[in-house]
């Protein structure tokens, strides 16, 4: 057997950079990485020499960092990724909130954070955490839980068995998400004698696994019974590429589709069969289908509770659920008649069983009245008082009147994730959204990583002030690296988004906006000196349709552009129609009598929660 003598991480570089995929990519496209002395003699000596076989990026924080290598994923439809190395201690550790969001979006992360000396020598290293009950436990214990594959790299050859593992996670449809191999930095530099054949090009085939046939048989018999079923079109739509196939089984069997923030632009809007959004931030006409839905039929969904609206949005009393999923834990949710299996394969079986059926029990009109009150809603005010702020539905109007096919309109948390999700209408594969962990701070970082695998597309980014505030340090590395997306940043002084719920449940405005927090003086924070003090091309929109004369001059920049506008805090997306009840807890005990009161309308609504059958 021919060998070669590398170092660990010279042999981790060379196996990632040998790892395909089915159409000549590399699976891993790069490492972002910030080094320190946990990783910089060991990953970082060998990462230099490797060069462009497998670049190396700088960023400005770990887990802005990640967030980037995540939204890459994500906007690949997980057919590629990248790894993030950081050093022992906190670099590590900022990498733990993105891998909890990969890990509850199922997308592929390859976190590499260097680790205590395996010999443990010198201990206590610098930043070293020590157990005192356990010798074994260094801070990167915190990434089992949200790690889908853990292993800790403590001698060289252990190379042989956890790279091939992680990258098995990576790729497998049902157990994708996010993959940690701990390093320890001794191991890093220490040398052995590897198989060239370890190295030899590997390409990893994305599988479609088949459902079974008696399951198909079952979901067929419950349609061609149901006299109004509908379709829930999660993220594995969109992972499957099934996008032509939901579309093709919506229209030949007359059952209209409701979108979750995963499934959205699966359909384009302007599908006849796309009833929009389901649930908390829902459309009118889709929330009236589901309320009247005897047969709910989610396709890649989690059914998360903004889509069910807590489970009190599917009111049929004969209501039943099938979940369709390549991953049997998500599958079997809430008593669903499972289908495990691709969402491809599923739905063409599905609909080779249903033959000519076609259900039609949906009004057509309903969908077109609704998207006309959109449009009404989404337009600019005029005759407005001159202390005006806009509302973030005219925001949203004013981006979509400048959106072509090519846009991609993407967000994370606040208030516009909800508001995006019920009134844009987006092309196919024109919406990105990260909602499963509801990341501030997500934003900038994620735009960078949907640019960097869409480069031919037009990114905008949609971030409010506070989650702006929490991370933009990535605005300095688009500019660096010359990767232009356009920022709209709403200022509304806080969090407008939690104040209002809290206002809703009965609670004074408190510590969320800035105005009603402990300080002493009010800020006045200019956003546009910030962002162009990091090279991106910034200015503060004067209204509605200086918007939108500024988010059409972005499009022929090089560097990032942030247009900055103020907006009104009080009023959320849902007030032309739109919108079901969520399940937030209120206290059984107030002084404050709008507490009661909420109170009492929170006990009459668990009355409608439906979670399973």
């Amino acid at each position: 057997m021919s060998t070669i003598r590398l170092t660990a991480a010279q042999a981790m570089v060379r196996y990632m950079a040998a790892q395909m995929t089915e159409d000549g990519n590399r699976f891993i496209d790069g490492v972002w990485a910030i080094f320190g002395h946990g990783n910089v003699a060991g990953l970082g000596e060998a990462l230099e020499q490797a060069g462009n076989a497998l670049p190396t990026w700088r960023g400005q924080n770990e887990q802005t960092m990640a967030h980037t290598a995540i939204a890459y994923a994500k906007a690949n439809k997980r057919t590629r990724a990248m790894a993030v190395t950081s050093s022992i201690g906190p670099g590590a550790t900022n990498l733990v909130t993105a891998a909890a969001l990969a890990h509850v979006n199922r997308l592929p992360l390859l976190l590499i954070p260097g680790d205590v000396f395996a010999n443990r020598a010198p201990d206590p290293v610098l930043q070293q955490v020590e157990d005192f009950d356990d010798g074994t436990v260094s801070a990167n214990d915190c990434f089992r839980p949200v790690s889908r594959y853990f292993d800790r790299i403590s001698r060289p050859e252990h190379l042989l068995t956890a790279l091939p593992r992680a990258f098995q996670v990576m790729t497998d449809p049902a157990n994708c998400g996010p993959v940690t191999l701990a390093f320890c930095q001794d191991t890093q530099a220490e040398a052995f004698d590897y198989p060239e054949s370890f190295f030899e090009p590997k390409v990893w085939r994305i599988r479609r696994p088949e459902p079974d046939s008696r399951d198909i048989d079952d979901v067929a018999a419950m349609i061609k019974v149901a006299d109004n079923p509908v379709l829930i079109c999660g993220g594995g739509v969109v992972y499957s590429q099934a996008e032509e196939t939901l579309a093709d089984f919506a229209t030949r069997h007359g059952i209209p589709v409701l979108e979750t923030q995963a499934g959205k632009s699966a359909l384009a809007q302007s599908h006849p069969m796309n009833f929009g959004a389901a649930g908390v931030d829902g459309a009118e006409c889709a929330n009236k289908l589901a309320e009247v839905a005897d047969l709910v039929i989610g396709v890649g969904t989690r059914f998360q509770d903004f889509t069910t609206g807590s489970w009190a949005l599917f009111k049929n009393s004969g209501r039943k659920l099938v979940s369709i999923n390549v991953k049997g834990y998500d599958a079997c949710k809430h008593g669903a008649t499972a289908v495990v299996g691709d969402a491809k394969a599923a739905l063409e079986k599905i609909s080779s069983a249903l033959g000519d059926y076609n259900s039609g029990a949906f009004d057509p009109q309903s969908r077109l009245d609704w998207l006309a009150r959109v449009d009404a809603h989404c337009t600019a005010r005029t005759n407005i008082p001159e202390d005006y702020l806009p509302l973030d539905a005219e925001v949203i109007g004013a981006v979509q009147r400048t959106a072509t096919q090519k846009t991609i309109a993407m967000c994370a948390a606040g208030t516009m994730p909800g508001a995006l999700k019920l009134l844009w209408q987006a092309p196919q594969g024109g919406y990105h959204m990260e909602y499963g962990y509801s990341c501030m701070g997500y934003e900038i970082a994620g735009a960078l990583g949907v640019k960097l695998a869409k480069p031919d597309r037009d990114v905008v980014c949609f971030v409010g002030d506070g989650s702006y505030m929490m991370a933009n340090s990535e605005l300095a590395t688009a500019v660096m690296r010359r990767v232009p997306f356009t920022v709209v940043l709403t200022d509304n002084r806080g969090y407008g988004c939690i104040n209002r719920l809290q206002m809703g449940t009965g609670g004074e405005q408190f510590n969320n906006l800035y105005q009603n927090c402990n300080v002493e003086v009010q800020p006045d924070i200019d956003f546009v000196a910030h962002a162009a003090s990091m090279g991106a091309h910034a200015v503060k929109a004067r209204d509605i349709a200086d918007l939108e004369v500024q988010i059409l001059a972005s499009r022929d920049r090089a560097v990032p552009t942030v247009i900055v506008i103020d907006t009104d805090p009080m009023h959320g997306p849902g007030e032309n129609g739109g919108g079901h009840w969520w399940d937030v807890a209120i206290p059984e005990v107030s002084s404050r009598e709008a507490v009661r009161t909420a109170r009492e309308g929170y006990v009459a609504a668990l009355k409608h929660q439906r979670a399973a059958d």
